[in-house]
């Protein structure tokens, strides 16, 4: 009988443990979502700002260039980060 009150109480625990893990993704996913969606309209506003000084062509280029820089800084830390 103790036996199965153990099991019981541990398998109580994993469910508390799983629900508040999928909650935990759950919200670092829309997180990420949201951070991606950020990033874009930061992006945009940046073409925006540019093509209004210089033209559009040049305007995505700068953008085009600060993205590229962000995203070679961002793999650099990432390659630090697993060594």
């Amino acid at each position: 009988m103790a036996l199965l009150d153990l099991a019981e109480a541990e398998g109580r625990a994993l469910r508390r443990g799983l629900v508040r893990l999928g909650g935990g993704l759950a919200l670092a996913i829309l997180a990420a979502l949201l951070a991606a969606a950020a990033v874009g309209l930061l992006l945009w506003a940046l073409y925006l700002f540019t093509a209004d000084l210089l033209n559009p062509v040049a305007g995505a280029l700068v953008t085009g260039l600060v993205a590229l820089v962000a995203a070679g800084a961002m793999g650099w830390f990432a390659s630090r980060l697993g060594r």
